[in-house]
């Protein structure tokens, strides 16, 4: 069952207040992004945020299963508790400060 996009939208305007969330389609589901940063995805109208320190205390209880077939487990956070937009955008925040900052991609050579 892929991810609907109501359930993305959802998830967008709940998460607002973390900074600039975005959600770009990935292996026929959503990868989630703040500031650039990719800190989960959405599989099957599920969110999955990568498990950090911060992010795990914030979020307590929270169980953690693998997105899809062969991944690491992530947290899963649940469906109820995405309701809450302050609650939902402070762990998505935590959780991206503790993430890595990308590394700039090479330019493609030409051929």
């Amino acid at each position: 069952m892929a991810t609907q996009q109501r359930t993305i939208d959802f998830l967008l305007e709940q998460a607002a207040g973390a900074g600039a969330v975005a959600a770009k389609p990935m292996f026929g589901e959503y990868g989630v992004y703040i500031d650039g940063k990719i800190i989960g995805s959405v599989c099957d109208d599920q969110l999955f945020v990568k498990p950090t320190i911060l992010g795990r205390a914030y979020a307590k209880p929270v169980s953690e299963a693998p997105p899809y077939p062969g991944a690491k487990p992530q947290m899963l956070i649940e469906a109820d508790r995405w309701d809450d937009a302050e609650w939902l955008g402070e762990l998505l925040r935590v959780t991206a400060a503790e993430l890595p900052t990308p590394k700039p991609r090479k330019p493609k050579r030409g051929t």
